[in-house]
């Protein structure tokens, strides 16, 4: 009896472990306390309809995420960032994810907001409404325990450059450019974009990069540690496939295991330094002993 006791309190401290982490990931930088408003901004996206946020989920574990709204360069309608939300907490639910790859339709990436919907949001409680609406779903993208890549094709600007900047790695092509224009247009980045272009580039490459608003090819991207690669097809099928190839290097093995390494990157990107080796021991707790850990005992690797 005391074994299956023991079996039993074990299984569900495990399960304990696993929603902790769950919620740790999904918890909002913002609510009422910060004087968020987050159905009033709903209802006022709704308003600026257009374009859409496809998902595809693949058999192999990577996920294609496309901005589609050609028309405006892909750029982000009101409800274009509603749907972001949507599949962000779908991809949260894929208990099969392993990668994630976030493109735009149309051979480009994506040029920020729609003006439109920027423009008829200008009083300074909606827009600081929407920033905190989009920091928190692109926190949440960040969070997901994919490792994600964004494929920049064509332009990544403003807001299409700060998306780029939730992703784990960021792939290029031919031609393709990064530019954070805000300080051009009398703003500073607001969905998170300049934070983690620090913690990406560091602080004196992201200042230039914001102060100066110059365009970052691939070439000074690679330089700068912005992007990891520079494809060889400018052609949108093609880049594609080259990015699919690249992150399967990534995503080889169970989803159980990718999953937990993201999240021990995440605790330690993220967290003080014993909030993220507890957190690290709580996930090891989740593979140890699992499926893939005991078939990799009974197959006992040598030591090269």
């Amino acid at each position: 009896l005391f074994p299956e006791m023991a079996i039993s309190l074990w299984k569900n401290l495990l399960q304990t472990t696993k929603e902790i982490i769950v919620q740790q990931r999904r918890v909002s930088l913002y609510s009422g306390a910060h004087a968020y408003e987050e159905e009033l901004i709903k209802k006022k996206l709704q308003q600026f309809a257009g374009g859409s946020i496809n998902l595809s989920k693949k058999d192999n574990g990577i996920g294609i995420l496309t901005l589609n709204n050609p028309k405006l360069m892909n750029a982000f309608t009101g409800t274009m960032m509603l749907e972001l939300q949507e599949r962000v907490t779908e991809l949260e639910n894929w208990k099969d994810g392993k990668g994630l790859i976030v493109c735009g339709a149309g051979n480009t990436f994506c040029s920020g907001s729609d003006l439109n919907a920027v423009k008829a949001i200008s009083s300074s409680q909606d827009g600081m409404n929407m920033c905190m609406f989009m920091q928190n779903t692109l926190t949440r993208l960040m969070r997901l325990p994919l490792i994600s890549v964004a494929l920049v094709q064509g332009k990544a600007i403003g807001g299409g450059a700060e998306l780029t900047t939730a992703c784990d790695f960021r792939l290029m092509t031919p031609g393709s450019e990064i530019r954070f224009v805000h300080k051009h247009m009398g703003l500073v980045p607001g969905w998170g974009g300049a934070a983690r272009l620090v913690r990406i580039v560091g602080s004196g490459a992201a200042l230039r990069l914001l102060s100066g608003a110059p365009r970052v090819d691939p070439e000074r991207a690679l330089h700068l540690g912005l992007s990891e690669e520079t494809l060889s097809s400018s052609d949108e099928t093609g880049a594609l496939q080259e990015a699919q190839a690249w992150l399967s290097q990534y995503t080889e093995g169970p989803a159980s295991v990718i999953q937990a390494v993201k999240k021990v990157v995440t605790a330690g990107r993220e967290l003080l330094l014993e909030d993220a080796l507890r957190t690290e021991k709580d996930i090891f707790g989740t593979v140890w002993g699992g499926p893939a850990n005991l078939q990799a005992l009974v197959r006992q690797p040598k030591h090269k």
